[in-house]
């Protein structure tokens, strides 16, 4: 057991100090295994397809109440080094901040809740667990990161009765935002086939580009909904149009274009995909080329209704940053997609607004509180 509470300010920069660029480890779960092993957490390494995940636990396995904490230590590449003013690595400590990549996204995140829960079991010993899912692989395409370690966990009788996923969740303030729910994310490349041609006789030809820019007017301008209870109106992004063509004298035989669909719970993803298929169809029809579209979901839509989890997260945040914070389903897609299907999830962090960015940074203080509100939440659910 640690003899002086572990600070989450000095967590925060150990892991920043290790280059985690997904897929790659860098060492940050294993100084995390390190510190939770010494702790009395039974640790176990759940990695999959070469991605690096920790899970562990306090207390006994199968325990009636269990509450768990996810998130993730890889971060995305720094992009053009020498545009930051700090070393990206470095974690630097300058004007109150603390400076990295992952700094806000979300080695903060990690390291407050890790030195709340070790804190925690060691002053207070639960009755109940308390369990740490953390992954190497959200940056990326996520598919051997927290999904690994929640088929880990079915596997080997492994539960959480509730979970905190510990992204930044705050706009500008610290405790005015917790997340219950995401909009689902769905992309669809498309592709009309005509016929090439010289354009000085486009009637030998079939040209798939008015058909293209038919269908993606159609597809931008259509109202997918008007909002629900607790979602934002869905959106469609029109993200590229491209032929590839370098020529002016020649009418291409292909126009591939990329949409992008952020959808609320007024849809599910096979509903979207039957529509943008069925419009293909119409506008192939119209301008006689053939559409062909492939699709990949990031995530469906999930809301974990207001009740007894985001009100005890809300009670926490209030008292110790003394802002009363809304309940949100804005941003794009998390973990939380993953989470809710094993047991109900929201989302509580701190400010993102540098995260992904050049001299990514966080305010130390929000650290702290951070790592307090984590364990007022636990100190909650456990009396």
């Amino acid at each position: 057991m640690p003899s002086s509470p572990l600070d989450p300010a000095r967590l925060t920069a150990e892991l920043i100090r290790c280059p985690s660029v997904t897929p790659e480890e860098g060492g940050a779960l294993q100084l995390l295994d390190e510190i939770l092993t010494g702790a009395g957490f039974a640790c176990t390494r759940v990695n999959r397809g070469g991605v690096a995940n920790l899970f562990a636990r306090w207390g006994p396995k199968g325990a009636e109440r269990t509450f768990g904490f996810n998130g993730h230590t890889d971060v995305v590449p720094v992009g053009d080094e020498a545009a930051w003013s700090v070393p990206p690595f470095g974690a630097v400590e300058k004007d109150g901040m603390l400076w990295g990549r992952g700094a806000t996204d979300m080695k903060s995140g990690v390291a407050a809740f890790v030195a709340a829960a070790v804190d925690f079991v060691a002053e207070t010993p639960p009755d109940g667990a308390v369990i740490l899912a953390i992954t190497g692989d959200e940056e990326g395409d996520a598919v051997d990161g927290t999904r690994a370690l929640l088929d880990w966990m079915d596997e080997n009788d492994e539960r959480m009765s509730a979970c905190i996923v510990g992204e930044p969740t705050c706009p500008d303030r610290m405790g005015e935002m917790i997340k219950i729910g995401r909009r689902g994310s769905l992309s669809a490349w498309i592709t009309l086939t005509g016929v090439q041609g010289h354009s000085a006789y486009p009637h030998r030809a079939k040209n798939p580009l008015p058909a293209m820019a038919r269908l993606m007017d159609r597809m931008a301008s259509h109202t997918l909904d008007e909002g629900t209870e607790h979602f934002d109106p869905s959106t469609l992004a029109v993200v590229t149009i491209d032929t590839g063509n370098p020529a002016t004298n020649v009418i291409p035989a292909q126009c591939r274009a990329t949409v992008n669909i952020r959808f609320n719970d007024a849809h599910d993803s096979a509903s979207l995909i039957a529509c943008i298929q069925a419009e293909i169809g119409r506008v192939a029809a119209e301008f006689g080329v053939t559409g062909e579209m492939q699709v990949k979901v990031s995530g469906e839509s999930f809301l974990t209704p207001p009740g007894p989890l985001s009100d005890l997260v809300a009670r926490a945040v209030e008292a110790e940053t003394g802002a009363t914070p809304v309940l949100s389903t804005t941003g794009g897609t998390s973990d939380a997609r993953f989470v809710k299907d094993h047991c109900p999830v929201v989302e509580f962090g701190l400010v993102g607004q540098t995260m992904h960015q050049v001299d990514e940074r966080v305010e130390i203080d929000q650290i702290h509180q951070l790592k307090a509100v984590y364990t007022q939440i636990l100190r909650d659910y456990f009396t």
